[in-house]
């Protein structure tokens, strides 16, 4: 038997919890004396009391955690219950890690106003472009969006192609356009591409797109996460306006990715935007 205090450094809880849990009756002393009132615990009850903290950590209040350990549940339906609770929660964390990407390079763009510098824009002109592609919906151009809907794409397009033994004759990009068929006038379709050459089978269950060539495109290579490819995109807006050209609609720049390596803070990508100059 353990005292209360032991009881509750060995299941690493507070001994104000384990009063509280005996008050409401989820997890009774294995004996009380009945002199000094003293709560003593026994080491049986410590599967009793993990499963209590687990049920709590997967967001049950304490009534129904007290109503699930009467229907006894399982020890591998708690774990089934925990893994899906991890996953949630990696995926929250994930998404709260790159919200917070984001704002800090917001907060470096705010920072940098007024002093950008936009000498490494070049102007030039992109040739057509023969493409094998995936493409799928995306609620908007916003960044997080975009991520959902292209990140998937390559992969399937990479095992396509190499099923069919082509191998790219450049590096992949990304283009994006309206979808009028879309739920909302934000509403956009995403395409994944690489460049080909050669003869491609009628199934080869994707798209062969011959792009047009682009006459003038502002381009400039950002470095880092397409989480801040904003940045990049508005030193190019910056020198449009400057340089007295006009974008092409829809507007939306073109990703060539040049190097992506597993740490994304390394991404090299060329960013073009199709222009003309006023007037034209």
């Amino acid at each position: 038997m353990f005292s209360i205090g032991d009881f509750a450094a060995l299941g690493r809880v507070s001994v104000r919890m384990l009063r509280h849990y005996d008050a409401i009756g989820l997890v009774r002393p294995a004996r009380v004396d009945p002199v000094s009132g003293y709560r003593y615990y026994a080491a049986g009850q410590l599967p009793v009391l993990n499963r209590v903290l687990a049920l709590k950590d997967l967001g049950f209040s304490l009534q129904q955690v007290q109503a699930m350990l009467d229907e006894k549940v399982e020890a591998g339906e708690l774990r089934g219950m925990l893994r899906l609770r991890r996953a949630q929660l990696a995926a929250e964390i994930d998404a709260s890690a790159a919200r917070l990407a984001r704002v800090d390079a917001r907060l470096r763009m705010i920072e940098t106003e007024g002093h950008m510098d936009t000498g490494d824009v070049i102007l030039k002109s992109i040739p057509p472009l023969r493409v094998a592609e995936l493409s799928a919906p995306a609620s908007s151009y916003d960044g997080a969006d975009i991520t959902e809907a292209l990140t998937p794409l390559y992969p399937q397009l990479q095992q396509r192609l190499a099923a069919l033994g082509i191998t790219p004759v450049a590096p992949p990009l990304a283009y994006y356009l309206p979808d009028p068929h879309g739920p909302s006038d934000e509403s956009i379709t995403v395409h994944a591409a690489f460049p080909i050459g050669g003869a491609v089978p009628a199934d080869a269950g994707f798209d062969v797109v011959e792009l047009p060539p682009i006459p003038y495109a502002a381009t400039l290579v950002h470095h880092g996460p397409m989480a801040e490819a904003f940045r990049t995109g508005q030193l190019i807006a910056t020198w449009i306006d400057a340089n007295d050209y006009r974008t092409v609609a829809p507007g939306y720049a073109r990703e060539v990715y040049l190097d992506c390596p597993p740490d994304q803070r390394k991404w090299v990508t060329e960013m073009q935007v199709a222009v003309n100059p006023a007037g034209a």
